[in-house]
C-alpha cells in the first residue's frame, strides 16, 4: 500500500480548507497513493473561538462533503480524515472520522473517546459516538479507524488488530503542552508495537496543535516523520513486513484476553 500523509494547518473557514483538502488530493493521486490520511477537524479552526466545532459544522452531505467527493470521484484514492457533523436534538455535534473512496462514503466512525483532559472540554460540544468501527479494505490489506485522543485507550486498536487490521488510521489534532510531542510518539509507537500493525497518524499543525505527523511500523520503528509545517509526506506500506513481524513478535498468537473481554471493556468506554 502507498500512503500519502497531508499534514496542514486548518483555516477557520471550510472554503480555505477545501481547496487545501483537494490540491493534497491530486497531488496524492498523481504519486500513485492508494490512500490520503488528513488530520481531525478539518472544516475550520479557530483557536479565539472553542465553539467554531458546533458554528462550522456540517452534514455529510453538506457542501464541503459534496465538493469533495465530486472532485475525487475519479480517483482510485481512499481519502481519510474527521470532521464535525450536528446531533440532531442534543445541541452538539459528533467528531466523525470519514473515509472516501470514488465519489461514495465507505466509512464512517463517530470519535469515542472524547478530549476531557490537559484542561480541555471536548464533551462540551461534541457528543461521543457509540460504536466501534469495522475494518475498511484499501489495496489488499485491512484498515481500522481511531481518531486522535483514542490513542490513549489500547482497547480499541488491540480490538481492531484481532479482527484482523493490518493498519491503523489516526487522524488528529493533538494539542501543544509541556511533555505532548513525547506522549504522541510514546502512544503511536505502542499501538503499532503492541498489535504488530502499521500505523498512519496525522496531525494538523498550525498555533494550536504540533503537526508531527508519521507511520511506524510493526515493530514500532517510525519510518516517516513530519515537523510542524505543513507538509506531504509519501511511504510505501509493506505486506511481508506485517508477515514477518507477527511471525517474530506472535503477540496476537500469545495474548490470553479473548475477543470477549475486549468487547466488554469498550462497551464500558463508551461515552467516557
Amino acid at each position: 500500500m502507498r500512503v500519502a500523509l497531508g499534514q496542514f494547518a486548518a483555516a477557520n473557514n471550510w472554503q480555505d480548507n477545501l481547496e487545501i483538502v483537494l490540491d493534497l488530493v491530486r497531488r496524492a493521486s498523481a504519486a500513485g497513493c492508494d490512500l490520503l490520511v488528513l488530520p481531525e477537524g478539518i472544516l475550520a479552526r479557530d483557536i479565539a473561538d472553542p465553539e467554531i466545532v458546533r458554528k462550522a459544522a456540517q452534514p455529510l452531505n453538506g457542501p464541503f462533503m459534496s465538493a469533495l467527493l465530486e472532485g475525487s470521484a475519479a480517483l482510485d484514492l481512499a481519502i481519510a480524515f474527521c470532521l464535525h457533523v450536528p446531533s440532531e436534538g442534543s445541541g452538539r455535534v459528533f467528531n466523525t472520522h470519514v473515509v472516501l473512496r470514488k465519489g461514495q462514503i465507505v466509512a464512517s466512525y463517530r470519535k469515542l473517546h472524547l478530549y476531557d483532559a490537559f484542561a480541555a472540554q471536548e464533551s462540551e460540544h461534541v457528543a461521543p459516538g457509540d460504536l466501534v468501527p469495522d475494518l475498511i479494505e484499501i489495496a489488499g490489506l485491512k484498515v481500522g479507524l481511531m481518531t486522535c485522543y483514542d490513542v490513549r485507550f489500547p482497547e480499541l486498536a488491540r480490538y481492531h488488530a484481532i479482527q484482523g487490521a493490518d493498519v491503523l488510521i489516526l487522524p488528529a489534532a493533538w494539542v501543544r503542552g509541556p511533555g505532548k510531542e513525547h506522549h504522541w510518539e510514546t502512544l503511536v509507537t505502542a499501538r503499532a508495537l503492541e498489535n504488530t500493525c502499521y500505523v498512519v497518524a496525522v496531525g494538523e499543525c498550525g498555533p494550536r496543535n504540533i503537526g508531527a505527523s508519521m507511520v511506524v511500523d510493526p515493530l514500532g520503528v517510525v519510518t516517516h516523520r513530519a515537523g510542524s509545517q505543513p507538509t506531504l509526506i509519501l511511504a510505501e506500506l509493506d505486506p511481508e513486513g506485517i508477515a514477518r513481524a507477527r511471525a517474530d513478535l506472535p503477540v496476537l498468537k500469545n495474548r490470553r484476553f479473548g475477543l470477549a473481554m475486549l468487547e466488554a471493556a469498550l462497551h464500558d468506554a463508551k461515552g467516557d
